[in-house]
C-alpha cells in the first residue's frame, strides 16, 4: 500500500493496522457480537448485512454489495471492506442503507400518487449522510437510466407536487404571477457528483459535499443564484412557512 500523505496520523496508524491485519480479529470479534442485536431504532448501529453494504464508486446505481464482492473473490466480507478501503487509502465511500433498500418497493412507493419525493435530513448529520442529490439521482437514475419515470412525472414531483403538499402558495408552477424559482438543466447529462469530505465548518470540523453535473442556472425568485455550480453572489431566497406555522 502507498502511502498517502493527505492522511492524518491517526488515519495512517489504522491504514498500517488494517494493512497488517493485527487490529482485524478484535473487528471481527465486535461485529460477531453486534449479530447479536435484534432491537434497532432509527439509526442507531446495527448488525452488518453486508449484502446491503455498498460499494459507492459511481454517482449512480447500481452498485455492488461488499458481499458480492466477497462471492466473487471468495473471502470474507469484512476482509474485502477492509481491501477496498485500503486500496483508495482509506478514502473509499460505502452506502448503508437504513430503510428502503429493496428498490421495486421505493419505486411503488414514488408512483404512488400521496407520496412526495423528499428527505428531511440533508443537513443534520452532515458527516455521515448526504441526501441532497435526490433530485439528481431521480432524474439520472429513474428517469434517464431506468426510464421508470417519464421527465414531466419526475419534474412535477420535484416541483409542483412538493410546493402543493406543503401549502407553498404561489410556487411549483412556472406562470404568470407566481414566484419565479426555475432550475434549467440538461435531462441527458444531469447527475450527481462523486461527494467529497470536506473540512470546512467551524473548528475544522467534517461535512460531506456533493455537486451535480447537468445544471446550467439556479434562479430563485426571480435572480439567479447559481450558475454552472458557482454562486452568483446574490441571496434571492427566504425562509418559507407554510399554513399549519402560519397558524400557530
Amino acid at each position: 500500500m502507498n502511502e498517502d500523505s493527505s492522511l492524518s496520523g491517526t488515519q495512517k496508524l489504522a491504514a498500517a493496522l488494517f494493512a497488517t491485519r493485527s487490529s482485524s480479529g478484535t473487528v471481527v470479534f465486535s461485529l460477531a457480537r453486534c449479530r447479536s442485536i435484534r432491537h434497532i431504532v432509527g439509526a442507531e448501529a446495527r448488525p452488518p448485512d453486508f449484502d446491503y453494504f455498498f460499494v459507492l464508486d459511481k454517482p449512480l446505481p447500481p452498485y455492488r454489495s461488499v458481499a458480492q464482492i466477497a462471492r466473487e473473490r471468495g473471502q470474507d466480507a469484512f476482509e474485502v471492506m477492509l481491501d477496498l478501503a485500503l486500496e483508495k487509502h482509506l478514502k473509499q465511500f460505502f452506502i448503508q442503507p437504513l430503510v428502503n433498500e429493496d428498490q421495486d418497493i421505493v419505486l411503488a412507493m414514488m408512483r404512488h400518487p400521496r407520496s412526495v419525493v423528499t428527505f428531511s435530513d440533508s443537513g443534520a448529520h452532515v458527516s455521515q449522510i448526504m441526501d441532497s442529490s435526490i433530485q439528481t439521482h431521480l432524474l439520472g437514475h429513474w428517469v434517464r437510466e431506468r426510464q421508470a419515470l417519464t421527465l414531466e412525472q419526475a419534474i412535477r414531483k420535484l416541483t409542483f407536487d412538493l410546493a402543493s403538499f406543503w401549502g407553498l402558495r404561489g410556487r411549483g408552477l412556472l406562470r404568470e404571477g407566481n414566484y419565479a424559482d426555475a432550475v434549467v438543466f440538461d435531462p441527458a447529462t444531469v447527475a450527481p457528483q462523486m461527494p467529497t469530505l470536506e473540512y470546512d465548518l467551524p473548528g475544522g470540523a467534517r461535512r460531506l459535499k456533493q455537486k451535480a453535473v447537468g445544471i446550467k442556472t439556479t434562479i430563485v425568485n426571480g435572480e439567479v443564484l447559481l450558475r454552472d455550480n458557482e454562486p452568483s453572489g446574490a441571496l434571492p431566497g427566504k425562509l418559507l412557512r407554510g399554513p399549519l406555522a402560519a397558524s400557530a
